[in-house]
């Protein structure tokens, strides 16, 4: 029996070739768009649930909300106190260890090599993040406060081998050398990790006891016991906070009122609200709307189907009628064009595997992941593939199948033809025409939204000018910190250079140093960005000022530098700064929430902040400026408002140059620095390459989901032109009719265009509202964005009808050329 419905199948589809090979293609196409989109939503759900226990391995997450502005806060990063408090307070906690990133310069034969992706740990961090050591034991990889661990990629790198364990590497740190062995070898972190970690050292006990309370300094992890509820330890959290965390630090800054604290498990870090860590995160709306989308797909591919398969139904009108009356039952006729549709679609998934294994090279590059497709060791694979056939087939197939085999025999046959419509059967074409027309109509005003947005965030003015800006860190380095001056000096001579200044904050930065401030007569304090930079900082990154003046050198109380030890005459140079008062320049955002109305207004005026620490008490600030907004980190992120002075302590020089050859630039700027510096790595970036990687996701996302916007419209207009050739069909005689009483070709053309353009109108209303909703949520997720107008509806919509009426045109033309005597013999 099911040889015969696959025999019938076979030459169902050979006789009906354009029919075939318009489904097939289409289905084709549908399947592998979604197979792709669901590879890669499976991708960004498996971030770091390939690690061992990872169901018991946690970060430490900070919340929090900004108290002047509302904005949630939520970070990664810890205060360092937070992890031995929690493992001294929770017997559910197995391990904890602090994490933390440093920018260490490594020593190899006498040579500086800069050290990507090295940081510092307790010994405890191999146990909770479990990766695979190929060389050396992961229990004892941090044994000692010399231990070094590296992974696969970095030993190569530095030693060409992996057998290295027992050699030693020296690493500089704070001016000093120090020499550690190599204890372990690591595999590489796959790209689905939220970590990107190559060489991790040991704390040292100075630094496993440095940075109190209120200082963010790096991440924290837990491992809790077997059988332990996460959610138990959160809802004790409270609890924990008020018995462990300060209440007030640096003065009166109110540390428990700011900030909570919670356990996130570490394979929803990826998905999490926290986004500052070491990889670009991403978020539940973005993987539902590829989730959606990969279904909007395969669902227009569904519906080209079933339209195609009830149009070509008249012509099967007499099969159905002579198997009927020659006993078939219903249940048979289900069975036969069911099977048909699985053939269909079987055939579609090969072309789809096809598809799949050709473009996911190029597709996993894109965006930057590492997809694949493991037919053997991977089951959940043959699974979908299988799930999906098998869905597809029956879901596309079911109403065809029922359609198909209700045919009233008698009626067919007695009216001696071929052809046969079940009343209803146009409206629903109609209707699923409407609906896969709707949604790519949504999907190209969407795509066009999100590229406006994306064209926005890359060429939006950030308040100061990233083109011809060089920014070069370690600045904070001892050995750099001893010639800064020289330094900054000789650079800012070079041929091209226009000026160069030392700071705390440039395009791009991921440091976050904060500050609160009060003015006198409130009784909150106002909590702003604090950062240190030397005066030439506002020519150099060319900010402009909105009121008053730049912090300038020959103002003695712009000037904070003061030594930051701890020796008496120190001490006392610092309480003679706080005593004295210094000068800041605030942006005008800071300006505002610190209550004054305008910047001029702000001028002169006095504000209490704790420049020098807690011990020091306030100082009393003056404000001799107040510079425009300065964007400096992602367009998501909300405006920061800052408070610029010169503390003479910087991370980064910046540099402005003018010349045709920025490369010739940075690499005259790199000899003044090893002739300086021949010890520390030299670390350069481009501010505009700095700041268009800030958004390489975002426009990676934003051209796939254009991609596949663009392939639902194909796959559309697929079936389209399919209706449209059997509808023309079907209207043969008539066209015939029409041409014999004086119709011409243009109105032929006309009718047929009309028949097909309606529903597109109809598409356009519904797809607008939905659309415009949910952009306006997606783009509520960006501090600054743009405005949504109706020009992306009325393209979409007209690039809708354009390609509809195109795809069309041309066979209308032709039908309405035809013989009005031969359509009038066509039956």
């Amino acid at each position: 029996m099911w040889r015969n419905y696959l025999t019938t199948g076979f030459r169902a589809l050979t006789r009906s070739r354009t029919y075939a090979l318009i489904n097939i293609l289409g289905l084709a196409l549908g399947l592998a768009a979604c197979l792709l989109l669901l590879l890669y939503v499976r991708y960004e759900t498996s971030y770091d649930r390939w690690l061992p226990e990872a169901d018991r391995a946690y970060q430490v997450q900070t919340f929090g909300t900004d108290p002047e502005s509302g904005e949630r806060i939520d970070h990664q990063g810890v205060t360092r106190p937070v992890t031995d408090s929690l493992r001294a307070s929770f017997p559910e906690i197995e391990a904890a260890a602090k994490f933390e990133g440093e920018d260490a310069a490594l020593l190899l034969n006498g040579r500086a090599i800069a050290s990507e992706g090295a940081y510092a740990a307790d010994a405890s961090f191999f146990d909770i993040i479990q990766v695979p050591f190929i060389r050396g034991d992961r229990a004892t990889a941090l044994a000692t406060t010399e231990s070094v661990a590296l992974s696969r990629s970095e030993a190569i790198r530095l030693f060409g081998s992996i057998d290295v364990v027992g050699r030693t590497l020296t690493t500089v740190r704070g001016g000093e050398q120090h020499d550690m062995r190599v204890t372990g070898i690591f595999e590489d972190l796959p790209r689905n990790s939220h970590m990107d970690f190559a060489l991790v050292r040991r704390f040292n006990t100075a630094e496993e006891e440095a940075c109190p309370w209120g200082c963010v300094s790096g991440t924290a992890y837990v491992k809790l016991r077997p059988g332990v509820d996460a959610a138990a330890v959160n809802a004790r959290m409270a609890e924990w906070e008020r018995r462990n965390v300060p209440e007030v630090v640096f003065g009166d800054y109110r540390l428990r009122d700011r900030f909570d604290w919670r356990l996130t498990p570490i394979a929803d870090v990826h998905l999490g609200s926290a986004q500052d860590g070491a990889r670009p995160g991403n978020d539940m709306t973005t993987i539902v709307t590829f989730s959606v989308i990969a279904l909007l797909i395969l669902g227009i591919a569904c519906v080209n189907f079933v339209n195609l398969a009830t149009a070509r139904a008249s012509r099967r009108a007499r099969e159905v009628a002579v198997r009927k009356v020659l006993g078939a039952k219903r249940k048979q006729l289900v069975s036969q064009f069911l099977g048909e549709s699985f053939l269909l679609v079987g055939l579609a998934m090969l072309i789809a595997l096809t598809l799949v294994e050709l473009t996911l090279p190029a597709f996993s590059a894109f965006l930057d992941a590492e997809l694949s497709v493991d037919y053997a060791g991977d089951p959940t694979v043959p699974l979908a593939i299988a799930g999906l056939t098998l869905g597809v087939g029956f879901l596309g197939g079911l109403y065809p199948a029922f359609y198909l085999s209700r045919f009233q025999p008698a009626a067919v046959l007695r009216a001696n033809r071929s052809a046969a419509d079940t009343p209803g059967s146009e409206r629903l074409r109609q209707g699923l025409v409407i609906a896969q027309f709707a949604v790519s109509i949504g999907l190209i005003a969407c795509t066009a939204i999100v590229y406006q947005q994306t064209v926005f965030a890359r060429t939006s003015d950030p308040g100061y000018v990233r083109e011809g800006l060089i920014t070069i860190p370690g600045m904070l380095t001892p050995e750099v910190m001893a010639v800064r001056e020289t330094l900054t000096r000789e650079i800012g001579e070079i041929e091209g250079v226009e000026s160069a200044a030392a700071t705390m904050i440039v395009p791009g930065s991921d440091n976050t140093m904060l500050t609160h401030a009060r003015v006198p007569g409130q009784s909150d304090p106002v909590e702003l960005g604090w950062y240190s930079v030397e005066p030439a900082f506002f020519e150099t990154m060319g900010i402009e000022m909105a009121a008053g003046r730049p912090l300038s050198e020959a103002q003695a109380q712009d000037n904070v530098h003061v030594p930051m030890d701890d020796e008496p005459a120190s001490v006392a140079i610092q309480r003679a700064v706080v005593a004295r008062g210094f000068n800041i320049v605030l942006t005008e955002t800071a300006a505002r929430r610190l209550g004054f109305p305008d910047a001029q207004s702000a001028i002169g005026r006095q504000v209490s902040i704790p420049v020098l620490g807690q011990e020091n008490g306030p100082s009393a600030a003056t404000i001799v400026g107040v510079a425009r907004d300065s964007r400096f980190r992602s367009i998501r992120a909300p405006l920061e408002p800052i408070a610029y002075y010169d503390l003479g302590v910087y991370r980064w020089l910046s540099v402005r140059f003018n010349a045709r050859d920025p490369q010739a630039v940075r690499d005259r700027i790199e000899q003044v620095w090893r002739r300086h510096l021949p010890t520390i790595p030299f670390r350069a970036e481009f501010a505009d390459e700095t700041l268009a990687r800030l958004y390489d996701q975002d426009e990676a996302r934003g051209q796939t989901f254009a991609g596949f916007s663009a392939l639902a419209v194909v796959i559309a207009c697929l079936g389209l032109f399919g209706l449209a050739a059997f509808t023309a069909e079907r209207r043969t005689r008539e066209i015939g009719i029409r041409k014999v009483f004086g119709a011409t070709t243009r109105h032929i053309v006309q009718l047929l265009a009309w028949q097909f353009s309606k529903p597109v109108v109809i598409a356009n209303i519904i797809a607008w509202p939905v659309a415009w909703w949910l952009m306006r949520a997606w783009l509520n997720g960006f501090d600054a964005r743009i405005s949504i107008t109706p020009v992306p509806f009325l393209l979409a919509g007209l690039i809708a009808f354009v390609i509809a009426i195109g795809t069309i045109a041309g066979h209308a033309f032709k039908v309405a050329r035809t013989s009005p005597i031969k359509a009038l013999r066509y039956e």
